[in-house]
């Protein structure tokens, strides 16, 4: 299995980090043992003092694909969800200034949440999901699949042309405005569609 994630796609989260807006999807991938075990806290790592939350709608693949016309992509998954790409944000802003990967600020072990899977076919419109993320009750990231630069089928499509898609793989399709930084004794819940599709505890 592995993570594949998408960076910039939202354009209001690339204005909030001063990024340049892409003119295709960023890519990278977090390995599996990212996954952070259900119901198991997330503690910050001592490499960093800056981590920061990214809720995402995420999508598993259901079977082996490479080189998908978008037209077909939805035939390569069942399942939607929620989670957070948690980022070592002091460590990866240090890479980025040195023209360097950053998998060490986004690929560490728990850094990436998966919450509950739910069949596609409960929403009526994968390209306008509303989903949330609340913080200690009170909601930091808020918006809708509708806002994203590309589109799940999209995408797939994209990352199929250099990725080869297998059964269990799981993309990330990139976070809105509102990351913030976390710390001990923090409370994240996620909503997809107004239920909560997972929670964790920062330790």
């Amino acid at each position: 299995m592995k993570l594949i994630c998408i960076g910039r796609n939202y354009a209001d989260h690339i204005s909030e980090l001063d990024n340049e807006r892409p003119t295709e999807p960023v890519v990278f991938i977090k390995p599996d043992s990212a996954v952070l075990p259900k119901e198991q806290d997330f503690y910050i790592p001592e490499f960093t003092d800056d981590v920061h939350y990214e809720v995402e709608v995420l999508v598993k693949i259901k079977k082996v694909g490479k080189h998908i016309a978008k037209e077909f992509a939805h035939k390569y998954y069942d399942e939607i969800g929620l989670g957070i790409d948690f980022t070592a944000r002091d460590l990866q802003s240090k890479l980025k200034a040195k023209g360097l990967p950053w998998e060490k600020a986004k690929g560490f072990d728990g850094a990436a949440v998966i919450g509950r899977w739910e069949s596609k076919e409960r929403y009526t419109d994968l390209n306008d999901l509303g989903f949330s993320l609340l913080k200690n009750g009170e909601i930091v990231q808020n918006a809708r699949t509708s806002l994203m630069l590309w589109k799940i089928d999209e995408l797939i499509s994209y990352v199929s042309t250099f990725f080869t898609l297998k059964k269990g793989d799981i993309l990330f399709t990139g976070t809105p405005a509102g990351v913030g930084r976390v710390i001990t004794n923090d409370y994240l819940e996620g909503k997809l569609e107004g239920e909560q599709n997972f929670s964790v505890h920062i330790k």
